[in-house]
């Protein structure tokens, strides 16, 4: 079983040292998340909890371009992990997308992974000039393409929101970049199987989790990526606390645990507190793994 640490909202000054202990306890891989505005008003409603609290907390709050934010965590470390929990993929033009990710693959060696995903805000995509109705398709396009791109080798992509004639990008990562879908609903769980190395999990408990990936489970042999031997599970159940818990999860088919061992609502959480939450849960969990 593996171990990552999700950071949360807030704290970008903090990531370096969060980094480095992160790795030195144990962890596995590092995520962080993506915002790329703050719209001042919304026609959209936030699948995963109170549309009004979420936008109280988003306001003003601090949140660094995943790419930057990765290259300097991975400069600070040697062996951990990074992936954004998620991106906001389709509202982002995906040959420059793909350029910084394999940048960053090639510098890191290879300790990235693309964690992918559609955003819940409207404006994320009417802002950048992207066709909020068509972001299902224009997702699975930018995933096709990001994929091929950092192959290395000449390509060209067609279709009705992309006219990409040859080329390549150099460098190129020297290991696939795994994208790991995220999403809970069912065209989510869908993509995953069909186009994903893997799967992550927004905020959850055990049952929801129980019951998500089962569906992921049937979409993969309906698909029949089933039999793939490396498919991720990055799963984040609120509510574990034992190891009794992590075992279950295990038992479920989760791959890496996500947790964050400090209250990522508390605006007024302090460095030290992180540090300590992050030692005292690889002295708990992780070292009697």
């Amino acid at each position: 079983m593996r171990f990552s640490l999700h950071t949360g909202l807030g704290g970008t000054e903090d990531y370096t040292e969060l980094a480095r202990a992160a790795e030195a306890a144990g962890f596995h891989s590092l995520a962080i998340p993506d915002s790329i505005f703050y719209p001042e008003i919304t026609e959209s409603d936030y699948p995963y909890m109170n549309t009004d609290a979420v936008r109280q907390v988003l306001d003003g709050m601090p949140v660094l371009d995943p790419f930057i934010a990765m290259a300097s965590m991975a400069a600070a470390t040697e062996k951990l992990r990074f992936y954004p929990a998620v991106m906001k993929v389709p509202v982002r033009q995906p040959l420059v997308l793909a350029k910084a990710l394999s940048s960053l693959a090639v510098v890191s060696g290879n300790r990235v992974s693309l964690g992918a995903g559609l955003s819940p805000w409207k404006e994320d995509f009417t802002f950048n000039g992207v066709d909020f109705d068509q972001r299902g398709k224009i997702f699975d396009e930018c995933l096709e393409i990001i994929r091929t791109a950092m192959s290395g080798e000449y390509f060209e992509y067609q279709s009705d929101h992309f006219a990409i004639g040859r080329c390549k990008l150099s460098p190129a990562p020297t290991a696939p970049v795994p994208i790991l879908i995220g999403g809970h609903s069912r065209p989510a769980l869908r993509r995953a199987a069909r186009l994903g190395d893997g799967w992550v999990s927004a905020n959850s408990d055990f049952e929801t989790l129980k019951g998500i990936l089962g569906t992921l489970a049937e979409f993969r042999q309906e698909y029949g990526t089933d039999e793939r031997t490396r498919f991720e599970v990055h799963a984040f159940d609120v509510t574990a606390r034992s190891m009794d818990d992590y075992h279950r999860l295990e038992a479920l088919g989760v791959t890496d645990i996500c947790v964050n061992p400090w209250n990522p609502y508390d605006p007024g959480i302090t460095l030290e507190k992180k540090l300590e939450g992050i030692e005292g849960f690889a002295e708990k969990i992780i070292s009697q793994y």
